[in-house]
């Protein structure tokens, strides 16, 4: 069989991948914003069934339910199952966290990629893109602090390796993609992740739901996970409608950039998340990052930034090595 032909339009790439960083900014900032009176599975519930509808409405004018069949429904249920531990591990962070320092956490992400992606998909990582990492995850250390006393943290050190757990499981999804293949239309994969967090969310419903487990905890991430669900306030409402409509906007426009151009190309411009990110907590939070994990920030957003380069430059290298073939 021969495989699909791969798509080839940076421009729109670009501009997908650019609209899928600012509805994650907005979709981040808002759950921070409301963590503070509703549980974090209840949020998950209400913008998976928002964001489901979205992708349901975009499904049928890409062809219908017929593209949601699909020969490999074992490696979707398994991204999808990622991408919840990801978004879950990362929300629970936001409760506790500055939203500058968890982003930045989470983005060393693409870091993980490059290191796991030698063991599992076989590619050479050299010396330069190595130290890359290494100099990433010198920056991790520094946003967490691990030096720190418990006063002069915002939250418990293990509430700072959340992020961490975020950004190994956002990887893993990200490799598996790339190790096996995926076909399918963007809308097809954006209603499996939604209709994985439905599922997910509904299971903590069932679970906790009642808020029995957040009974005389401390932990804001703890209760943010636990708290008893409850009846959305009216101006909250609007608030959850656009968490769902960006959770919705993010799966399709994700999806979109990295079927339109390739993956070396799209990933650099997801580092626009993060001056987003600082631009919400400042706004909306007045939180601005300290020097120390400011310095941490830029670390981790060079050493990101160089490692994209670097592959583009090498694929780059490989693609002019081949050998020109005459035509008569």
């Amino acid at each position: 069989m021969t495989p699909p032909e791969r798509l080839n339009n940076p421009a729109a790439g670009i501009a997908f991948i650019f609209f899928a960083m600012a509805a994650i900014s907005l979709n981040d900032m808002l759950i921070k914003l409301l963590s503070g009176g509703y549980p974090l599975h209840q949020m998950i519930f209400i913008r998976s069934a928002i964001g489901i509808c979205f992708s349901i409405a975009i499904l049928q004018f890409e062809g219908g339910w017929s593209m949601l069949r699909t020969r490999q429904p074992g490696l979707h249920l398994i991204r999808a199952l990622l991408l919840v531990v990801a978004n879950m591990s990362f929300f629970a962070a936001l409760a506790s966290l500055p939203l500058a320092d968890t982003t930045a956490i989470a983005y060393v992400a693409p870091l993980v990629i490059t290191l796991l992606s030698w063991p599992m998909l076989g590619e050479k990582v050299g010396p330069l893109r190595m130290g890359a990492v290494i100099v990433g995850f010198v920056g991790v250390i520094i946003v967490i602090q691990p030096w720190q006393t418990s006063g002069g943290r915002d939250a418990p050190f293990i509430v700072y390796l959340l992020p961490v757990v975020a950004a190994v499981a956002y990887a893993l999804n990200s490799l598996l993609t790339r190790l096996l293949g995926v076909t399918s239309k963007p809308s097809a994969m954006a209603f499996y992740i939604q209709a994985t967090f439905l599922l997910v969310s509904i299971a903590f419903w069932i679970f906790a739901g009642d808020g029995r487990y957040a009974e005389g905890l401390e932990d804001e991430s703890l209760i943010f996970l636990l708290r008893a669900w409850v009846w959305p306030e009216e101006a909250d409402i609007w608030l959850f409608a656009v968490l769902g409509l960006t959770s919705g906007m993010v799966g399709y426009t994700i999806a979109a950039a990295y079927r339109l151009a390739d993956a070396s190309t799209i990933a650099t411009y997801e580092y626009v998340g993060l001056p987003m990110a600082i631009f919400w907590g400042w706004l909306i939070f007045g939180e601005l990052p300290g020097f120390g994990p400011a310095a941490g920030i830029l670390l981790i957003l060079g050493s990101g930034v160089f490692v994209f380069i670097r592959e583009g430059q090498k694929k780059r290298r490989i693609a002019s090595a081949k050998p020109i073939q005459r035509r008569y």
